[in-house]
């Protein structure tokens, strides 16, 4: 076990503790003169029910962070279990033969066949540390039954069902 006191937190430690939370991912995309621009992100979360608020925490080196200053908007694509290679790809990772053709939802892209889909309006933005968090109201929502892909311990991850006793 790795002890560290709180005033020496090393980067790559609080990661690998982090990574011990299982996520799922998403795809957040948005769009600007035509161009559509996507990060992966687990970094997601419902902030509140009413009004309906999503956040998604995007690192300021990111180039998707100065586009959603820019648009206002962004779409959020949770992936399903057998959609890996759009985390891949979006991770920055570029999966070869992939070609990514966007879905619309109300008018904005989106990942085909994806677990659910939020399109969004960025009513609030709060720099934190390295990041920034995007508070969206959600403006359009669809979801469908199925399996998500999970992200633990630095490793894609697939549901198994707990065996009943």
């Amino acid at each position: 076990m790795t002890e560290n006191s709180s005033t020496e937190i090393d980067p790559r430690e609080l990661r690998n503790a982090c990574g011990l939370f299982a996520t799922g991912i998403t795809v957040v995309t948005t769009e600007l003169d035509g161009d559509v621009h996507g990060m992966t992100a687990n970094a997601f979360m419902s902030v509140s029910l009413d009004p309906p608020l999503l956040v998604v925490s995007v690192g300021h080196k990111a180039r998707l962070h100065d586009l959603l200053q820019q648009t206002g908007r962004y779409a959020v694509s949770i992936l399903r279990h057998d959609q890996e290679d759009y985390s891949s790809h979006f991770a920055g990772w570029p999966v070869e033969g992939l070609e990514v053709e966007f879905e619309r939802r109300e008018e904005y892209p989106v990942l085909p066949d994806a677990l659910a889909y939020f399109v969004c309006r960025v009513v609030d933005a709060h720099p934190a540390g390295d990041h920034t968090l995007f508070i969206g109201q959600v403006e359009y929502l669809e979801y469908d039954a199925g399996e998500p892909v999970l992200f633990y311990g630095g490793k894609y991850r697939q549901m198994t069902p707990l065996e009943e006793n």
